[in-house]
């Protein structure tokens, strides 16, 4: 499956939006981390900003809704056709439905589990899926220190998913340290944000991303 690098926009300077895209137009997705202060004790950013990526650039986004409720937003955020959408397995509570519904939208649908969620009720989904994040650390603020018993949970989660065209996508103190292992492990889609915006050059440390997956 294609290698994907998603820089996490939770990491760049909000201030000046438009020219830190403009250093990561060589991504393959946006990730947008939307937190709401009650599913994870953080609130990042709504619609404005997202909005404000879309017109600022031409990557796909990749929405990841880390707050309850998700079914009442989901129309509005599929309004910026982004190509994911993704709502946590523990804030859902119809999740076979919302998968429905994000598809209906004419939006691929993607699931994400906290490090300390079991992967057993997934093979309930597997059908109703494009997308499956793992976090990599406990969810609601970047730049936080990757958890390794992470890796045996995505080699895990590619076996279960088997030959299915489902992307397995990590999120959670992603870098040049570790991205060999779980790309052995088998994910395929993987978000950076302080690691890539910290980094001098952001497109070139893309660059070198992909090069250490190439490697791998």
């Amino acid at each position: 499956m294609e290698i994907r690098i998603s820089p996490s926009i939770l990491a760049a300077d909000l201030s000046n939006l438009r020219s830190e895209l403009e250093k990561v137009e060589n991504a393959d997705l946006l990730h947008i981390d939307v937190m709401d202060g009650h599913y994870v004790p953080n609130i990042s950013f709504g619609m404005p900003i997202i909005k404000a990526a879309k017109r600022s650039s031409a990557v796909p986004l990749d929405i990841h809704l880390m707050i309850a409720d998700a079914d009442q937003f989901l129309e509005e955020f599929a309004s910026v056709q982004p190509e994911f959408i993704t709502v946590h397995y523990e804030a859902v509570t119809h999740l076979q439905r919302t998968l429905q519904k994000i598809r209906d939208l004419g939006v691929k649908a993607g699931v994400s589990l906290n490090p300390h969620t079991p992967l057993n009720g997934l093979k309930y989904i597997l059908d109703d899926l494009d997308l499956i994040l793992l976090m990599t650390v406990n969810p609601g603020f970047g730049g936080q220190k990757f958890i390794p018993a992470m890796v045996q949970k995505v080699r895990d989660c590619r076996e279960l998913i088997g030959v299915r065209p489902i992307e397995l996508q990590v999120d959670g103190g992603i870098g040049l340290d570790n991205l060999a292992d779980l790309l052995m492990a088998g994910a395929n889609n993987f978000v950076a944000g302080s690691a890539i915006f910290g980094a001098e050059d952001p497109a070139f440390y893309i660059e070198k991303m992909r090069a250490a997956a190439r490697q791998g």
